[in-house]
């Protein structure tokens, strides 16, 4: 027996698109204005969503309730397993003493906080969103920035806005892979069209980013870092996707980027630092260490094995091998293949997998929980502190992990039921102002999923088919969904609750609601921008598409 999703339940797209989004007002109105812990605020946003798919949606009540059972487990693998052991790792690092070192060695490529954000917010978090995504290159970063002395909030608010332009090819161009699976469009039309979209944007963030950390003065006295940044990402991140494909684009273009910014360091240094952030006072030590002996390589290791783990275990090669050894596929009861997607979504009716794949030794968590394990031995820590330091850890983020479940549990949820395709769908009817809107299709995918994947899933085929309806290129729309869904990503719950994991733990650490009110408004303007650029795209400069 299946279920049919109905997306306009009330009669029409409007009315059905209002109740639609009820569960993401009460989410979001708690959270940014009633200051509502965010896991009371997921919790309340979930029972929402349940009482509108089953009373407004006439979603069984045994589909309701395994959607939202799925939506926790995947919150919890791999998403909370990969925060967990990437928190373990920035751990492991302060407690051997390491991080000391580390911080000084960061501070003297540049001992200006706006140039150690270039260099971690967008650099190195670019790196991460390249080789793993879920959350991770927003906790590694956030929580590096706490170590060199930014304040929390500053430091979470970074770390998602720098955590932008590369999500579109993250985990090795998994987003677009899966979108030209969904679309049947060709894989290489897509990723060389998102790299004529996307480094415009790329040139924008650093400069975004630095203003949003000390205003106008503070970055025009380093624009040339920004540029610099900014520019070598953009240029490295076209030339792939247009010439090789989405695989390496945020990898190389990292290590581009940041290779630029220390080589202009060696020639340039800010001569305005009066509009410089400072650093906290006390500088974060929470263990109180004093710098450890030895070499000065020691303080890199955690990062250099968690760089390769994360770079290997994204590998098709290896993550297909381990899989083989232990990834066991557990259909979800009740709900695979029992919720049935209709047009405009789906060319054809077609149910709906749910299938939780447990790839345990596959999971770049578990290449986390390794790369920290072999740090800490080479580190000199004997097995008996790594585990304390683990479980420490653990302890920590219990209340977070609970958070993310219920987030993502409230995500699958709307998209079981079709409460967010109702909301896409509204947006479709806009006939000649649709490729503004396009992008924004793909902003409230992942602003909904937490995940770029997940909003192609969600709307590719939506985007694909209101082209071809409209007389549009379907590559440009499909795109357009995944340039726009970059911008969801620093408003999505899992990675607001993910910063303020990453952040947390100080006097003056932010709740999420705090978080989600500094970076909305950057969110969705940059989401505008998007649309601006894809309707000159759609029909002025026509000949940049594929």
């Amino acid at each position: 027996m299946t279920w049919s999703q109905d997306y306009t339940p009330l009669g029409g797209i409007g009315l059905s698109a209002l109740v639609a989004a009820l569960p993401v007002v009460t989410l979001l109105g708690l959270l940014a204005f009633w200051h509502v812990r965010a896991q009371f605020a997921a919790l309340a946003g979930l029972l929402v969503a349940g009482v509108i798919a089953v009373v407004v949606y006439q979603m069984p009540v045994p589909l309701a309730l395994a959607s939202a059972g799925y939506g926790a487990a995947f919150g919890l693998f791999p998403i909370g397993w990969i925060i967990l052991n990437a928190i373990f790792i920035y751990r492991l690092s302060v407690e051997s003493g390491q991080f000391a070192v580390l911080q000084h060695q960061v501070a003297g490529v540049s001992g200006d906080r706006r140039i150690q954000a270039l260099l971690i917010a967008f650099g190195f978090g670019a790196f991460i969103e390249g080789a793993a995504g879920f959350g991770a290159p927003i906790a590694i970063s956030g929580a590096l920035m706490i170590g060199l002395g930014f304040r929390p909030l500053e430091a979470a608010k970074l770390a998602l806005i720098g955590n932008t332009a590369p999500v579109a090819y993250g985990a090795l161009g998994t987003p677009l892979l899966t979108l030209a699976r969904i679309t049947d469009l060709d894989l290489h039309d897509l990723s060389a069209m998102v790299g004529r979209q996307l480094p415009f944007f790329s040139i924008i963030v650093p400069f975004w980013l630095i203003w949003a950390q000390v205003g106008w003065r503070g970055m025009i006295a380093v624009w040339p870092a920004c540029l610099v940044a900014g520019g070598s990402f953009a240029l490295t991140q076209f030339l792939v996707s247009n010439f090789h494909g989405p695989w390496l684009v945020d990898i190389i273009g990292a290590f581009v980027s940041m290779g630029s910014l220390v080589l202009l360091m060696k020639f340039w240094q800010p001569t305005d630092t009066s509009a410089a952030p400072a650093p906290r006072d006390p500088p974060v030590n929470p263990a109180n260490e004093t710098p450890a002996a030895g070499s000065p390589a020691k303080a890199w290791l955690p990062w250099i094995f968690l760089s390769v783990f994360v770079f290997l275990w994204g590998l098709p090669v290896i993550k297909d091998l381990l899989n083989k050894l232990f990834a066991p596929a557990l259909t979800v009861p009740w709900l695979h293949q029992a919720v049935l997607r209709v047009p405009p979504v789906t060319p054809h009716p077609e149910p709906e997998n749910a299938v939780f794949l447990f790839n345990l030794l596959s999971s770049t968590g578990t290449a986390l929980l390794l790369a920290g394990i072999l740090a800490g031995v080479c580190l000199g820590l004997n097995p008996r502190r790594i585990l304390n330091i683990y479980g420490h850890t653990l302890w920590r983020v219990r209340v977070s992990l609970l958070t993310i479940a219920l987030m993502l549990a409230l995500g699958f949820t709307t998209r079981y039921s079709g409460t967010d395709t109702t909301m896409g769908l509204a947006m479709t009817a806009t006939g000649w102002f649709f490729p503004f809107f396009s992008p924004m299709i793909g902003w409230l995918g992942v602003a909904l999923t937490g995940s770029d994947t997940s909003s192609n899933v969600l709307f590719g085929n939506l985007q694909k088919v209101t082209a071809e309806q409209l007389g549009l290129s379907p590559v440009l729309m499909a795109a357009s969904n995944s340039s726009g869904g970059v911008m969801g990503k620093m408003i999505d719950a899992q990675s607001i609750v993910v910063a303020s994991v990453a952040t947390g733990g100080h006097p003056d650490s932010p709740d999420a609601g705090t978080i989600l009110r500094a970076v909305f408004w950057h969110s969705l303007v940059l989401a505008i921008l998007v649309g601006v650029l894809v309707m000159v795209q759609a029909y002025v400069w026509k000949s940049v598409v594929p």
